[in-house]
């Protein structure tokens, strides 16, 4: 997959994830774990819910960088622009609001069903994850527990901390924390996608090609440039 085709791909995924965590947002039945944490820093910080998810997403991607986990570029996409994209929705409501409890439902579902889709899209690409699975990558990776025990506790905290910060909870929070994994596997089914078969390229080691690249291109012309010189040497001594 060509350079330009793997980018655009990866934008198309992050803004499919931001569509899809604006809509459980708009269904106004109270916000998914994360994103109550999010809107709590925003409300301490006088950030919008886009700028906390920014900063929150640079805080753990550092403390991934600082524990050697691998960033690749879908990680730091994942970080900014997921942000962006929710600000600029909201901002420009294009993203509706229903007053039928139905349909608020009804989208908040297909919005975690997105969140699941674009997760694939972005992935895929093979440039890494998101600084939120890194963390619990770090985690499994020192500790005994298990990543789904790992995942529930940080989104556990991370929801506390969220609701004593002011952000909203309510009963779609609990539907979320109970039926997003159902949502987000269901979407991997369509999708055909298995996580364990992508194989990652990460920034480090992409700027390491290319150095490698640099050097052997450089080595080859130093020694196109040595023989050249050898020979004009011989040259001039036989003359």
């Amino acid at each position: 997959m060509k350079l330009l085709k793997k980018t655009l791909i990866m934008n198309i995924g992050q803004f499919l994830y931001a569509l899809g965590i604006t809509m459980t947002i708009n269904a106004n039945q109270g916000l998914s774990p994360w994103t109550v944490f999010h809107q709590g820093v925003g409300l301490k910080l006088g950030m919008t819910i886009g700028q906390a998810t920014i900063l929150v997403g640079f805080v753990i991607m550092a403390v991934n960088f600082l524990f050697k986990e691998k960033i690749g570029w879908s990680t730091v996409a994942n970080m900014a622009l997921v942000g962006l994209y929710i600000d600029f929705l909201m901002f420009n409501h294009l993203v509706p609001i229903f007053e039928s409890l139905a349909m608020s439902y009804a989208m908040m579902f297909l919005g975690m069903f997105l969140v699941g889709l674009s997760t694939a899209i972005y992935v895929g690409v093979g440039w890494g994850s998101g600084p939120r699975d890194g963390l619990v990558a770090v985690l499994a990776q020192r500790t005994p527990l298990q990543v789904k025990t790992i995942r529930s506790g940080i989104e556990s905290i991370a929801l506390v901390l969220g609701f004593f910060m002011g952000g909203k909870v309510g009963l779609g929070t609990a539907v979320m924390a109970v039926t997003v994994g159902f949502f987000v596997n269901l979407a991997f089914r369509i999708m055909k996608f298995n996580v364990t078969r992508i194989e990652h390229h990460f920034i480090d080691e992409q700027f390491r090609g290319l150095a490698e690249r640099w050097m052997a291109k450089e080595g080859g012309a130093l020694q196109m440039n040595a023989v050249l010189a050898e020979g004009i040497l011989s040259y001039k001594e036989k003359k």
